[in-house]
């Protein structure tokens, strides 16, 4: 089947579009590259536009009309910057959001699986979170995620469309084949912090944020192999209507799925597994927490095993040597002026 993959030159996107063609499938890539990479489109079939283009879409839609389903992964992702620039925030996550999603319906294109994200979960006694679990986001980044998960909800209860929203937790690691990874030059997640500490790029990691009430005072995180990730975005397409009779929602045409481990990782916990793959300690110091960041949770995933059979696979240990291997690797294949 063909798949619109809107962000399909990012992180994730790319990744997404690697397993799809792993099993068969053609992605179509719409992708601004304002922070995607030219790279990880080549070989594949792509549109350099925006998602809010509605005569960009008319002529991916033309020229592939049968595409099945659209996975809609494009947006700003930065907590730190979206609370220094909450306007560029909601201009490209929500309302380029509200224009794709009404193109997409005007269309006649109504399957939508859009990345959402646990940073708009309340804390919670013990930090692992359901679906059902009360909702609190906390920074421009994560209420704009909430909004586009609502925009959309709203959507589907009014026009006809369907779509399954997955809260994703902390993906971590690369394409185990090293066609891509993380992208940006300056990463701003813990494991690209410490594989850029690890290589010499900074001279320490810093534990932002030690006041926490978790085991160590350090921020709980759900570290999910980024390729697991991409798989549970085959398994929501390939099923897709499967899922919705498997919920027992036919009248309810929305689905929320948390896609994790299940099981919560201390930022410390992480250091020391980190240097237990590297074979080396890493320096590290202890920092403030940065705007907008929270406890964090982990999530309770036995939803995406009852309606798409997904479940992780990949360890924390995989995930790490992957990031480290993706960290010497994409020197060779990503270009920054």
């Amino acid at each position: 089947m063909k798949v619109l993959i809107t962000g399909g030159a990012g992180y994730i996107g790319s990744t997404i579009c690697s397993a799809l063609e792993d099993q068969g499938h053609t992605p179509i890539i719409l992708d601004s590259l304002v922070t995607g990479r030219p790279e990880f489109t080549r070989g594949r079939i792509f549109y350099q536009a925006d998602i809010a283009d509605s005569a960009a879409l008319e002529q991916v839609f033309r020229d592939h009309p049968d595409i099945y389903a659209t996975i809609h992964c494009a947006a700003l992702i930065v907590v730190p910057e979206s609370t220094s620039q909450p306007y560029l925030y909601y201009r490209e996550n929500v309302a380029k959001s509200l224009e794709l999603f009404h193109t997409l319906n005007r269309l006649g294109y109504n399957r939508i699986v859009f990345s959402s994200s646990a940073a708009i979960y309340d804390e919670v006694p013990g930090y692992m979170v359901t679906e059902e679990a009360p909702l609190a986001p906390n920074s421009p980044y994560s209420r704009t995620k909430f909004m586009m998960e609502m925009i959309l909800r709203d959507f589907c209860a009014a026009y006809g469309m369907k779509g399954i929203a997955l809260r994703y937790f902390n993906p971590i690691g690369a394409d185990p084949k090293m066609r891509s990874g993380i992208h940006v030059k300056n990463p701003s997640h813990v494991v690209g912090k410490l594989v850029e500490t690890a290589l010499g790029k900074q001279p320490v990691f810093e534990i932002t944020g030690t006041h926490w009430a978790t085991r160590d005072g350090t921020g709980i995180r759900d570290y999910i192999h980024v390729w697991d990730l991409a798989r549970a975005h085959i398994l929501a397409v390939e099923g897709f209507e499967r899922a919705f009779e498997r919920a027992g929602q036919l009248q309810d045409p929305y689905l929320v799925i948390n896609l994790g481990t299940g099981h919560g990782v201390t930022v410390r916990e992480m250091v020391t597994a980190f240097e237990k793959v590297y074979g080396q300690s890493l320096p590290t110091r202890e920092a403030p927490s940065r705007p907008g960041d929270v406890a964090g949770a982990y999530a309770s995933a036995g939803r995406a095993w009852d309606l798409l059979g997904w479940k992780a696979e990949l360890p924390i240990e995989q995930g790490i040597s992957d990031a480290i291997r993706w960290g010497e690797e994409r020197l060779k294949i990503l270009h920054w002026d």
